[in-house]
């Protein structure tokens, strides 16, 4: 072997030599998710492509999909092509999903045809080409693994799997998020315990607070109890709880142990007339069952002032299961996000009234209205009962409330409601939400039904309400955010439980004074901005006081009350059914009084041979008078009275969504007016007289304007006012990447023809082949 002399290059460039260093485009920054105290990455895959459209898409979006204790999170570069709003979340990106959220995880592998549901703990035994999300919130999220490596790919799924069944509740995120609090550096460190002022909502974890809605009601006749300290007597009561003050805590001892789950009877709410309103399990011991029964309605009689005799319901005989809500839940999700829109666009509105969603709410809108009658137009006290009180009896108890106090349509007075009635009253807010996926005869929507009854009430009547139906959703979806004790627990004693047995299994020493606890939902400022808060505040609520102008005079809302002792006192019993083919008192009253329908119901009335009963007088009585937002609310039940809720059901369908349409742009043109009002307003205040040109200022040495309560601020006069191009009908949610179907931009047109033909002649269609 020999070697040769490298020869030196003798090509000569004439060209102007720059660095080439300089011209290197800078690093692109690196891919990383943002974490939360305590949350960790489990698995992640690069070149991953998350889809916008069916097929691919230029608008698709390439990163890094990554699944950690507590999420999945997308991670990229690239910037959705449409305008977007501005709302941004503390505890979730634009692209995360909460594991908690995630109903089905679906692989696909396209080449050989194969699709596979993962749960917990299973293997794959092909290589993922596709990964596609079916989340509790209604949305279905699509990644594609064509780019990406085929074990990475399966790896980060089969993570996914796994971590989204949690086989112990302190495996859900929350606990290592409160608990690095405390085992974390100094610096982490803060304390878990709920902080002093900072919050306005009360939980009822303490005999004050019951002490305090004893007082707002004026419920004299009834106190405090708290036999069931440490959980003494019933394992799903709360601690302290309000009883008649004619039973001694001896004999509510005696009495628990008849009751399933030793749930005594309980007050929830006093009328101002007296009347009093009640909740209780079901009697197990058949030998004491006449004489509780006996013992328990004299002691709410004697809490009466008259004396009014107390009635009955019981809700399993009259509402349907819980399995039936689950199941009606599961059809109008596969209506309104799986099945393909075009293909059920004919048939929509049947398809929603098969689904029986909407026939639940009305019947549960409906029993409430029923007992809305014994409350106030009987001066009667109201016993509810369920098999267990934890479930029906949230529901109704809630809703009566809402429409008898109007504390409780306040943005405070609705969270110390569910805090009181669900929350600490035992709902399983852990097992009906399936937190852990163990047992799917244990999930039911109820507090979504709940939430769509509100709604309902909020759509017929919008200044009643001082939040928004934004506010309703954000709270729905906050179920699936496992930070909150406010959903993570089936009743105050599962969370004591939880808690201590977190503290013993991390070592967990805590302080004098100090409590590790969740923060409830209610510390908005975990989730949201101040500024995004501003959009649960209804700018046309009627407050307390306020006065209404209608042509041109000010007129109070204030309805004149009507008098029923003229026929309270010849029902007895619980009422004959207040609805005849759908409505109140069998009529369709209208709060239009000048509309068609109010003026036909004299004559109506009159034609008919039955008499009119005194359920149906009390309701007639009062859909005949204008609606008063600070009184009694009593929903229409007609089937057109109640639509679908569709900024919750709707607003991920891309088909759905109306640009720069729907209610968000009532909202925004009644946001910048109250807004302008609240500025002149402030300005009034702080005017301190005309200036030597004699035009009104405000003073320049006052106080500054106070921040404002809406989210859309007022326009100024030389800036005309027009709807921001990212509003939309969906608005503050996107439907944008979060849907796998094509995207259609209106009605096929021959489908609009095949609908057209039934309105042809048949001579036109005689020679036409189908």
């Amino acid at each position: 072997m020999f070697s040769v002399k490298q020869l030196k290059p003798t090509f000569k460039s004439y060209l102007p030599q720059t660095d080439v260093k300089k011209n290197i485009n800078p690093p692109i920054k690196k891919l990383e998710a943002k974490l939360l105290p305590g949350e960790i990455v489990v698995n992640e895959v690069n070149f991953v492509r998350k889809c916008i459209a069916a097929e691919k898409s230029h608008d698709d979006l390439w990163g890094k999909l990554i699944c950690t204790n507590f999420k999945v999170s997308f991670v990229t570069h690239d910037a959705l092509t449409k305008p977007r709003f501005q709302v941004a979340h503390r505890l979730l990106g634009e692209h995360d999903i909460p594991l908690t959220c995630l109903e089905q995880v679906v692989t696909v592998n396209d080449v050989k045809g194969k699709k596979k549901v993962l749960g917990c703990n299973q293997k794959l035994k092909f290589n993922p080409s596709e990964l596609i999300l079916y989340c509790k919130d209604f949305r279905i999220v699509r990644f594609s693994f064509d780019e990406a490596g085929p074990e990475g790919a399966k790896k980060v799924c089969l993570a996914i799997a796994h971590y989204s069944h949690p086989a112990d509740p302190q495996l859900l995120f929350g606990f290592e998020y409160i608990g690095v609090r405390y085992y974390g550096s100094p610096e982490e460190r803060v304390n878990g315990a709920r902080p002093k002022g900072g919050l306005q909502t009360p939980l009822f974890d303490c005999s004050s607070d019951w002490d305090r809605e004893i007082k707002r009601t004026n419920a004299e006749e009834w106190r405090v109890c708290s036999i069931n300290q440490d959980y003494a007597v019933s394992p799903s009561l709360p601690e302290f709880f309000v009883v008649p003050a004619s039973l001694a805590d001896q004999d509510l001892k005696q009495y628990a142990v008849s009751f399933a789950d030793q749930r005594i009877p309980v007050w929830c709410w006093n009328h101002s007339n007296g009347s009093a309103l009640i909740r209780m399990a079901n009697i197990t011991d058949p030998f004491q069952l006449k004489k509780l029964d006996q013992r328990i309605c004299n002691a709410i009689v004697k809490s009466h002032p008259q004396r009014s005799e107390a009635h009955k319901f019981d809700l399993d005989k009259s509402l349907p299961s819980i399995q039936d809500i689950q199941n009606s839940l599961v059809k109008i999700r596969q209506i309104c996000v799986i099945d393909p829109f075009e293909e059920s666009e004919e048939k929509w509105l049947s398809s929603v009234e098969n689904s029986q969603w909407l026939d639940y709410v009305r019947t549960f809108l409906k029993h409430s209205c029923e007992v809305v009658y014994l409350l106030e137009g009987m001066n009667a006290s109201v016993i509810l009962q369920e098999e267990e009180d934890r479930d029906l009896n949230c529901v109704v108890s809630s809703l009566v409330q809402i429409m008898l106090d109007p504390h409780f349509r306040t943005l405070s007075g609705f969270q110390s409601l569910v805090q009181k009635e669900w929350v600490m009253a035992g709902h399983r807010f852990l097992d009906r939400c399936n937190h852990l996926k163990k047992n799917a005869k244990e999930e039911s929507p109820l507090f979504l039904l709940f939430l769509d009854c509100v709604w309902q009430l909020m759509n017929q009547y919008p200044s009643a309400f001082e939040f928004t139906e934004t506010y309703l959703a954000v709270l729905s979806d906050s179920m699936w955010i496992p930070v909150f004790s406010t959903f993570l627990f089936n009743c105050p004693k599962h969370h004591a439980d939880t808690m201590t047995g977190f503290l013993e299994d991390k070592n967990i020493t805590l302080g004098e004074g100090e409590a590790l606890c969740f923060p409830p939902v209610w510390e908005w400022s975990q989730q949201l901005f101040i500024k995004d808060q501003t959009l649960f505040n209804n700018p046309i609520y009627v407050g307390k006081g306020a006065r209404n102008v209608h042509n041109g005079t000010v007129k109070s809302f204030r309805r004149t009350k009507v008098s029923h002792k003229s026929y309270s006192s010849t029902l007895r019993g619980t009422p004959p059914a207040l609805m005849r083919n759908g409505l109140q008192g069998g009529q369709g009253t209208l709060p239009r009084r000048n509309s068609l329908a109010a003026q036909l119901k004299s004559d109506l009335f009159q034609l008919r041979d039955v008499e009119e009963s005194p359920s149906e007088r009390f309701f007639r009585d009062w859909f005949s008078g204008p609606a008063d937002p600070q009184g009694l609310l009593l929903p229409q039940l007609l089937p057109s009275h109640l639509p679908l809720w569709r900024l919750y059901f709707l607003r991920w369908v891309p088909e759905a969504c109306i640009p720069r349409g729907g209610p968000i742009t009532a909202y925004h043109k009644f946001s910048q007016l109250a807004d302008e009002i609240d500025v002149l307003q402030n300005q009034l205040r702080h005017y301190k007289g005309p200036t030597p040109a004699n035009t009104p200022l405000a003073s320049p040495t006052g106080p500054p304007s106070e921040p404002s309560r809406m989210y859309f601020k007022a326009s100024s006069l030389y800036e005309p006012s027009s709807t921001p191009e990212f509003l939309s009908s969906s608005f503050p949610f996107t439907p944008v990447g979060n849907l796998c179907r094509p995207n259609l931009h209106g009605t096929p047109i021959s489908k609009f023809l095949n609908g057209a033909k039934i309105w042809l002649s048949t001579e036109s269609l005689a020679n036409e082949t189908l």
